[in-house]
């Protein structure tokens, strides 16, 4: 499970992040992540911020920031392969085509399209699946675009409301839109969804605006109101506030992951399509 959070005078990026202003035209973005494993390495990140199976980015460009989380397919793991090793390695390819200036900010899918054409032609065979989702903030025209493949996602919260989210995407309960690579002889059988699949959104922001992008392992365990009453306890945009903040939120979605009785949002979609489960 990962989040990261920026929050600023204008807006907050991963689970938690934020904006404050450099000029009449300008913004910079602060940003925190924060994410727990599968195997209870407590905030511990992996080299290419990778959080267990899910990995994420932040990176900028002139006046872009993007950001991006992944989540890998644990499902990959009954074949001996480690799910983290394609969610990480797409989200280091797309912040590297960033870095270098790869990109259009209007068009997110772009990024995403380009860092899996990367991985399909890797020299090094790959093999696994994940989620995706790339917010991009332009800073000079102060528009949020986003894509979105899968059950990862984003807020946009202002004023303690949530004015943007991303959409869901599932072919069928708990079964997430996802790019994949597959072995030749399993090509035809292995769930893949093309990069143009992605939801994507184009939006204004403001000053005093969060962004906050995370993979199911936050939304499937917090409800919306539960991660809004988190964020109102952020005070201002320093890093270490904004850190805090995107801490509390990994760590009480992670208690919540493993109370037996609780009734999750997830639990609920699980009941909803005739599964009587909880926790």
């Amino acid at each position: 499970m990962f989040s990261v959070l920026s929050y600023g005078r204008l807006v907050a990026r991963a689970v938690l992040g934020g904006l404050s202003q450099t000029d009449s035209r300008d913004y910079s973005l602060v940003t925190a992540s924060c994410g727990f494993g599968k195997d209870f390495r407590k905030g511990i990140l992996k080299k290419g911020m990778c959080y267990g199976d899910d990995a994420c980015f932040v990176a900028r460009h002139r006046s872009a920031d993007v950001l991006g989380v992944a989540d890998g397919v644990g499902g990959w793991r009954d074949y001996g392969v480690d799910p983290s090793q394609f969610s990480g390695t797409l989200m280091r390819t797309c912040e590297r085509l960033v870095k270098e200036g790869r990109f259009v900010p209007s068009n997110p899918v772009g990024i995403l399209t380009a860092g899996y054409c990367e991985l399909l032609q890797n020299k090094v065979p790959l093999l696994g699946s994940s989620t995706a989702c790339i917010v991009v903030l332009d800073r000079t025209s102060h528009r949020l675009h986003t894509a979105n493949l899968g059950d990862s996602g984003f807020l946009v919260v202002r004023g303690g409301e949530v004015v943007h989210r991303s959409d869901e995407q599932q072919h069928y309960f708990n079964t997430p839109f996802q790019l994949s690579i597959a072995p030749p002889e399993a090509e035809g059988v292995v769930l893949s969804d093309s990069p143009d699949a992605a939801d994507s959104t184009s939006f204004d922001v403001q000053l005093g605006d969060i962004i906050l992008t995370a993979t199911d392992g936050l939304f499937d365990n917090m409800p919306d109101y539960m991660i809004l009453q988190e964020l109102k306890k952020l005070k201002n945009s320093n890093y270490e506030s904004i850190q805090q903040t995107a801490r509390s939120i990994a760590e009480q979605a992670h208690e919540l992951a493993y109370d037996p009785t609780y009734m999750s949002p997830f639990a609920q979609f699980a009941c909803d399509n005739g599964l009587n489960v909880r926790g």
